[in-house]
């Protein structure tokens, strides 16, 4: 069962931002949908997913991410939560990527909205984008068809990505997750990118401004994000250098926000 918090988010924000919502470009989203058929195209047999997942309510919601909820109302609610403006946050990821990445893997993709930004910049790439919510790839599934781009899509835990041997990817990027993984999940994730990334490797972390974060406790208690304290109480160049990434570095996107870069030399 999902572990209820009574946030400021919750009691004033959320009925705020969710009153400045395009309600029915939603239900277009939801109604054009298969979710069945995508679901179980997608949903991996026997799947067990992991309890700090599935015990968390993410945004107020209940049930979090696995749920038709979650997944139509992310984009939308999202454009709110980044400042100044989404799209300029992001760009923040994509201006540290080096050279033309051909193989690109994106975990915790969610409804793409880095995955899809990611292709555009780089079509002739084979891009990938992983997450943990079959309803969260539906979204991202329909976004891609809509904007005519070749994407793959996987359900899976970034922990053990057993599926793609050693080297499979040239960039590995990851948007808004670690902020919402207890830290040792996330040493984890960077312990197996570190083993899928080609030497000459690039990884790209775009999230919370750790250093901010930790100088607004305040902040941390708007939102209902089970591990964001975590989050910021830690350090991602330390993390990424326990996973063996070298010349790791921190960029300050909109003071906010923050890009971590490594690289598997």
């Amino acid at each position: 069962m999902a572990i209820r918090q009574d946030t400021l988010w919750e009691q004033f924000l959320s009925p705020l931002i969710r009153g400045l919502l395009d309600k029915e470009q939603m239900i277009a989203v939801r109604d054009r949908i298969d979710w069945q058929d995508t679901i179980d195209r997608y949903q991996l047999p026997a799947f067990v997913y992991p309890e700090y997942y599935h015990t968390q309510n993410y945004h107020g919601i209940e049930g979090g991410y696995l749920t038709q909820t979650a997944a139509i109302t992310y984009d939308p609610i999202t454009q709110y939560v980044l400042p100044p403006y989404e799209p300029w946050v992001r760009q923040g990821l994509i201006n540290e990527v080096r050279s033309r990445p051909q193989r690109i893997l994106d975990l915790g993709c969610g409804t793409g909205s880095m995955t899809i930004p990611l292709k555009k910049a780089f079509p002739d790439a084979v891009v990938t984008g992983l997450d943990l919510s079959p309803y969260m790839l539906a979204v991202a599934e329909d976004r891609a068809r809509e904007a005519g781009l070749n994407i793959k899509w996987q359900h899976g835990t970034a922990t053990e990505l057993t599926q793609f041997e050693a080297g499979s990817f040239d960039t590995i990027t990851a948007a808004l997750l670690f902020h919402e993984t207890p830290p040792a999940i996330a040493q984890t994730i960077l312990t197996e990118s570190y083993r899928l990334l080609a030497p000459g490797g690039q990884i790209l972390i775009l999230d919370g401004n750790q250093g901010t974060l930790r100088s607004l406790d305040w902040l941390n208690n708007i939102f209902e994000e089970p591990y964001i304290q975590a989050y910021a109480a830690g350090n991602l160049d330390a993390w990424l250098g326990k996973a063996g990434f070298d010349d790791v570095r921190t960029k300050d996107v909109f003071w906010l926000n923050q890009v971590t870069v490594g690289f598997r030399l």
